[in-house]
C-alpha cells in the first residue's frame, strides 16, 4: 500500500467531513457553526482583555454572521491580535482534543458552561443571549447524555469548522477588502503598519499554526470507530 493510501484509509473520515464542511460551506446549514466561530473570535478578544488586566463590558454575535467585543483596559494590541488567532488557537485545540484525548464528554460540557456563564455576564440583546442560552445549554446537554463518539464528532466539526473559516476571515476582510472596519485596520491605525500587511502576517500565522496542527495531532490513524466495531 502507498504512502498516500495509507494516510487517506487513516484518515478518511476526518477528510470526508472536511470536504462535508467545504461543500456546505454556502448553504445555511453551516450559518450556526459560523456564529459560533464568531462567538469564539469575539470571545477571544474578551479573553485577552482579561488577560491582559482589563475587563469585557460586552459580547454580541448577529444572525448575519457578525459580531463585537466591548473591553475596557488592557493591552489594544493583544485584544486586536487575539480575535482570530485566538478562536483559531481554540478550534485547533478542540480539534487536537478530539483526536488525542478521552475527555470530549467534558471539554464538550465544560465549553458549554463557560457560554451560558458569558451569556449571563456579557451578552444584552436578543439574539445573542438566545444564541448563548441554546448553544451552552445544547452542549451541556450533549456532553451529559451523548456517547463519548458523538462528542468528540461535534468537537471535530467545531475544530474544522474554525480552522476552515480563520484564514478565510482573514483574507476575506483584510486583504481582499483592506476598507472594511477590521480588527487588522483598527491595528494599523493604532501601532502603525497597513491593514493587508497586519492581515497577510496573521494569515501567514494561521496557516502555520493550522499546517502544525495536522502534523502534531493526526498521527497515523484518526478515524472514529463504527458502533459496535473497529474503525477503517
Amino acid at each position: 500500500m502507498t504512502r498516500l493510501a495509507t494516510y487517506l484509509r487513516g484518515h478518511w473520515q476526518l477528510l470526508a467531513l472536511t470536504a462535508l464542511v467545504f461543500a456546505l460551506w454556502s448553504t445555511p446549514v453551516v450559518v450556526p457553526l459560523k456564529i459560533l466561530v464568531v462567538y469564539l473570535h469575539e470571545l477571544s478578544h474578551g479573553a485577552a482583555a482579561i488577560l491582559t488586566g482589563g475587563q469585557i463590558e460586552q459580547i454580541n454575535v448577529s444572525p448575519q454572521i457578525g459580531g463585537f467585543a466591548v473591553t475596557r483596559g488592557g493591552s489594544r494590541f493583544a485584544i486586536l491580535t487575539a480575535g482570530y488567532l485566538g478562536s483559531l488557537l481554540i478550534g485547533v485545540g478542540l480539534l487536537i482534543a478530539a483526536l488525542k484525548g478521552p475527555a470530549d464528554r467534558w471539554i464538550v460540557a465544560g465549553l458549554g458552561a463557560v457560554t451560558l456563564l458569558v451569556t449571563v455576564l456579557y451578552m444584552r440583546d436578543i439574539f445573542t443571549i438566545a444564541f448563548g442560552c441554546l448553544t451552552g445549554a445544547a452542549m451541556l446537554a450533549c456532553g451529559r447524555w451523548l456517547s463519548h463518539a458523538v462528542n468528540d464528532l461535534a468537537l471535530r466539526v467545531i475544530g474544522l469548522s474554525s480552522m476552515i473559516y480563520v484564514p478565510y476571515d482573514i483574507y476575506d476582510d483584510t486583504i481582499r477588502r483592506p476598507h472594511l472596519r477590521s480588527d487588522a485596520r483598527m491595528l494599523a491605525e493604532e501601532f502603525g503598519g497597513t491593514t493587508m500587511l497586519w492581515g497577510a502576517l496573521w494569515l501567514l500565522v494561521s496557516l502555520l499554526v493550522i499546517g502544525w496542527a495536522l502534523r502534531a495531532g493526526l498521527g497515523r490513524y484518526s478515524n472514529l470507530p463504527w458502533p459496535g466495531g473497529k474503525g477503517g
